[in-house]
């Protein structure tokens, strides 16, 4: 990362992003590095100091703006206390150009969502493991070439996108689904979340419907079907999903050979793993290895 002197310098580089509003101020940018993912999306790292007392807590921000009639940009800032350093926090920030969101249908921009793209919006949500793993992998990317480190960039940073939108749009959807009414109550659709946090928390370890259900205390039936409806998967698809996402990631470090991210990763044999690599991606294990 290159050194930068001041906030008023990164402010101008990424013109939008308003980190002393968001973040309060007396903030110094330690360092920063800029990624230009595609044409339509880039992003930025950003390590920011703070005083004693205002140091934020770990959560991420979507910040929505027109830029003109029918254009407007989206940003994901992702706020985490750093590891390294005191009083200092480690930012990432995606910004989604007007030309992105120019290749899909208004209505398709318009329907069933929690905020209006016709005007400025700001949403605080929750960091969730699925989002740790994706921010881990795009600043670890390790690709053969420019445009396949640029795919997989992109293909991050949708995801990253797709799951800033679920997490907020979740709270503001009511089921319509009659056997799943029971999701109208806090307390059951906690049940669901929990279940979601174990799987995502243990990617290493696949379980059953009643192991889970056991975990977080819910009825088989009703665990099942509320996880289809809140997740938008089954429990089998999510686990298989979020465990070939972390094999990608493992493939693709020195010194990992497929045995050992099948091992990492708790499938029964090697013969297992492929099967389930191939039939998910439509590539060998061995294909991704660095």
């Amino acid at each position: 990362m290159q050194p930068v002197q001041n906030v008023k310098e990164i402010t101008v580089a990424t013109r939008h992003f308003p980190l002393e509003r968001v973040l309060g101020q007396g903030l110094q940018v330690l360092q920063s590095e800029t990624m230009q993912v595609s044409t339509c999306i880039k992003a930025e790292w950003l390590n920011v100091a703070f005083t004693e007392n205002t140091l934020p807590e770990e959560h991420a921000r979507l910040l929505l703006f027109p830029v003109a009639d029918n254009e407007f940009c989206l940003q994901l800032a992702y706020i985490r206390p750093s590891e390294e350093q005191p009083f200092a926090a480690d930012i990432c920030w995606l910004e989604f150009m007007p030309a992105f969101f120019a290749q899909y249908p208004a209505d398709t921009l318009m329907a069933n969502m929690p905020f209006s793209f016709d005007q400025t919006v700001e949403q605080q949500f929750n960091i969730c493991a699925q989002t740790k793993g994706l921010l881990q992998q795009l600043e670890n990317i390790n690709a053969i070439t420019p445009l396949l480190c640029s795919l997989h960039q992109s293909e991050l940073a949708l995801q990253m996108l797709r799951r800033a939108i679920e997490l907020i749009t979740l709270p503001f959807t009511v089921c319509q689904v009659p056997a799943c009414r029971f999701l109208a109550h806090d307390s059951e659709r906690e049940k669901v979340l929990d279940a979601q946090r174990i799987i995502e928390q243990n990617v290493d370890q696949s379980f059953t419907i009643k192991e889970l259900s056991r975990k977080v205390a819910m009825n088989e039936c009703y665990l099942k079907k509320g996880f289809k409806a809140l997740v938008g998967k089954t429990i089998h698809e999510y686990q298989q999903e979020l465990r070939i996402s972390k094999a990608k990631q493992l493939l693709q470090q020195q010194g990992q050979s497929v045995s050992d991210v099948a091992n990492a990763l708790g499938y029964s044999s090697i013969s297992h793993f492929s099967t389930a690599f191939k039939k998910a991606t439509g590539m060998k294990p061995c294909e991704l290895l660095a």
